[in-house]
């Protein structure tokens, strides 16, 4: 039976459980996007759970290693983690959306001075990882072609120095900007894949309608953190030529000024883009330009 709902680090009979990772730079950017979607909480220090205001969401705070787990087993119904997580973890979820956040690649890598030029060449070898599932199954092709068993051992956290100290001539770790890596003197050798921060929930949750609804908050979110509004004033006759310039995410919304002969537009333009848009349209002769920020969106 569920615990009673005045029990500490628990969650109320009923609840929709959503994990999320406990610390470091995914549970910053997790707490920022939810904020961000209008799903507000508050959590108590040393407490690994927390209640949604408003919501029947309990914040469940898990390393990101176990979410995808916890989340395939049902004990949790939605969770946040990296896709790398989900394919070592080799279970059933749904996914549902990418998050934009927390992008890297998994990468076999090995020491420069021994200037590995392929895969091939390490069949056989010795790698160590923490992606034990991924890396196994990786090598078993190369292994099937080579008639060689390659020896994947476990290492749970500095990997990159597992060649330095003679335990393994490869690893498979993630690979962000490659500082790290280049700092222990290796190289990529082969990309096994890349990742970022998922959305994924039980295939078989109860509270399906509560995942729909976060679906629909973050997914507006996101779009929010990826867009602004750009709204100008042009003449009639070089309308056409400022919707060729900002034609918006589905297209622009265009209305006539009391005078007539000059129209305001409005139009969803990329954040990444909006100083170049703006100096477009200032050429053609558009005027009154402004850029409004997006606070959150449902599109």
């Amino acid at each position: 039976a569920p615990p009673p709902p005045d029990r500490k680090n628990s969650s109320p009979p009923g609840n929709c459980r959503f994990a999320i990772p406990k610390k470091g730079r995914l549970y910053d950017k997790c707490v920022e996007m939810l904020k961000g979607a209008g799903i507000d909480f508050r959590r108590e220090p040393r407490l690994d759970v927390a209640l949604c205001v408003g919501l029947p969401i309990t914040l469940v705070f898990l390393p990101a290693a176990d979410i995808a787990k916890f989340v395939g087993k049902g004990d949790v119904d939605i969770g946040i983690t990296g896709f790398d997580v989900v394919t070592e973890s080799q279970v059933t979820v749904d996914k549902i959306c990418d998050l934009g956040f927390g992008k890297c690649k998994l990468c076999v890598q090995a020491p420069v001075v021994d200037n590995i030029q392929s895969v091939e060449a390490l069949a056989g070898k010795r790698v160590a990882t923490s992606f034990i599932n991924v890396t196994s199954q990786f090598f078993k092709e190369y292994d099937d072609k080579a008639g060689t068993k390659t020896e994947v051992s476990f290492v749970s956290g500095s990997v990159e120095a597992a060649c330095g100290l003679g335990l393994a001539d490869a690893v498979v770790d993630l690979v962000e900007t490659g500082t790290t890596m280049k700092a222990a003197g290796l190289e990529v050798v082969h990309e096994i894949l890349t990742t970022e921060a998922i959305l994924i929930s039980n295939p078989k949750t109860p509270h399906q309608d509560i995942v729909d609804l976060l679906k629909n908050r973050i997914e507006g979110y996101i779009t929010a953190t990826k867009y602004a509004m750009i709204v100008f004033n042009v003449a009639n006759e070089l309308l056409n030529d400022a919707i060729k310039v900002t034609p918006g995410k589905r297209s622009p919304t265009v209305t006539t000024l009391e005078c007539g002969t000059v129209k305001s537009v409005s139009s969803l333009v990329l954040k990444k883009e909006v100083s170049e848009k703006m100096d477009a349209l200032q050429k053609i002769g558009a005027t009154d330009i402004l850029v409004m920020n997006i606070s959150n969106s449902r599109m």
